[in-house]
């Protein structure tokens, strides 16, 4: 089996059974992010969407209060299960879903006004083949919109986020640095118009339960934790139940 098919597995084995979990989740259900993604969408009425990594729905839902047509897009099964359900019992009947990798989407060129992606990215296995893709299926002079948590630039920062990170959820990939995710969209060909940042608290029982991590990795975390130097624990403000925070951006991109 290839690492890219693997990988595959691993995500829609991880987000599969926890998709329930993902639409009652508070971190994923609010957020400023959410609100500003609404007023970018305001002038954006006649627009076709596509939600890229949609996870249990929450952007699309947001989406689909402002927007003509929007296609949830996700790798689980499951999950867009619960946006199909979840649009039903919200009253959207704009939002269809489809299934598939971000690396490859299946659609025509040019045939998006808006792709939006939220919370996704740090779990795909080439991200510069899924903003080439994003590129590719934007109609000229259309607008992408990528929210996520991003790594700090510093090494200790870094190490510390991605192993938390991967002790929670071993589909997990990357959570890219803020540098890194400019060279990425521009070299896919996609212009950064603007990029903001905030902070993201999560709380440590709630971020472990919603992907069901094993205990021997919750324990691993808390070790991990309790040993940190002073500039980590500031940092990620852990407290000593072992929530913390993270830094999130969001990047506003067109295509040229």
């Amino acid at each position: 089996m290839s690492i890219s098919n693997s990988h595959k597995n691993a995500v829609d084995r991880q987000f599969g059974e926890q998709a329930s979990a993902y639409l009652t989740s508070a971190v994923h259900a609010q957020g400023k992010d959410l609100q500003r993604l609404a007023r970018l969408l305001e002038p954006h009425a006649n627009a076709k969407l596509l939600d890229l990594g949609c996870g249990a729905g929450h952007a699309s839902f947001t989406a689909a209060a402002k927007v003509a047509q929007v296609v949830a897009y996700d790798l689980s099964a499951q999950m867009l299960d619960v946006v199909s359900q979840a649009a039903q019992d919200k009253g959207f009947n704009n939002i269809r879903v489809q299934q598939g990798v971000a690396e490859s989407l299946p659609f025509d060129d040019a045939s998006f006004d808006v792709v939006i992606s939220r919370y996704s990215a740090h779990h795909w296995h080439d991200v510069g083949q899924a903003l080439r893709e994003v590129r590719r299926v934007l109609k000229p002079g259309g607008r992408a919109i990528f929210m996520d948590v991003v790594a700090p630039g510093h090494p200790l920062l870094d190490i510390y986020l991605q192993t938390v990170e991967v002790l929670r959820d071993t589909s997990h990939v990357r959570n890219y640095a803020p540098g890194e995710w400019l060279s990425l969209l521009t070299e896919s060909g996609l212009l950064v118009r603007e990029v903001t940042s905030d902070r993201l608290y999560l709380e440590f029982s709630s971020w472990v339960e919603r992907m069901r991590t094993p205990e021997h990795f919750v324990t691993a975390i808390r070790a991990l934790q309790q040993g940190l130097s002073e500039d980590v624990l500031q940092h990620f403000a852990i407290e000593p139940d072992g929530s913390f925070t993270s830094d999130i951006m969001m990047f506003e991109v067109v295509r040229g």
